[in-house]
């Protein structure tokens, strides 16, 4: 009859082990188990806009279609805010750079359309698109009017409102949207 003597130093290694182990998949059992498990989550967010949710789809209006579209509603006389807000577009429009041919600027005009010889001359090449008639209400109807005035609504290229940024904040905010967005999206 044999006996097998254990070698000197198997408990320390087998603990040695079990500690590396443990090391190891703690952190992930903790993340695992509070993502998933408890109801916290990071109350950070990445974008700088307000996401509209959920997304609203709008009437299908082919200028709308295929591009992702900066659309502002005002009126079409465009007062200083509305001077301002598509100056604000325009500038962040020229930000993107060489993700520019994916993105529109829009004018949805409410009433008093238009000054299509002063915004051709100021804001090439915006659309401009006139809101009466049953259809330009019921495209109206879908955008929210708080603080219409000096907002910029993002319209995805399946016609989808999705996103709002405020024109008085900083431009830099869209722009960096816009270029996550573009870089993210296979679509327009």
């Amino acid at each position: 009859m044999s006996a097998t003597i254990p070698s000197p130093g198997a408990g320390p290694r087998r603990l040695q082990m079990l500690l590396l182990l443990t090391l190891f998949f703690a952190p992930l059992l903790g993340a695992f188990y509070m993502y998933y498990g408890s109801g916290w989550r990071p109350s950070g967010h990445a974008n700088h806009g307000v996401l509209i949710e959920p997304a609203r789809t709008l009437p299908q209006l082919a200028p709308l279609l295929g591009k992702w579209s900066l659309v502002y509603v005002g009126r079409g006389d465009c007062d200083a805010d509305c001077q301002a807000t598509l100056y604000f577009m325009r500038q962040t429009h020229l930000g993107l750079a060489n993700l520019m041919p994916r993105v529109q600027r829009v004018l949805l005009a409410t009433g008093g359309c238009c000054a299509r010889d002063d915004l051709a001359r100021e804001q090439p090449p915006l659309i401009t698109l006139s809101a009466d008639g049953a259809a330009g209400e019921q495209l109206l109807a879908a955008f929210p009017t708080d603080r219409q005035a000096t907002t910029i609504f993002v319209v995805d290229p399946r016609g989808n409102l999705m996103m709002r940024y405020d024109a008085h904040s900083d431009p830099k905010g869209l722009r960096i949207d816009l270029k996550r967005l573009l870089t993210l999206s296979h679509i327009g």
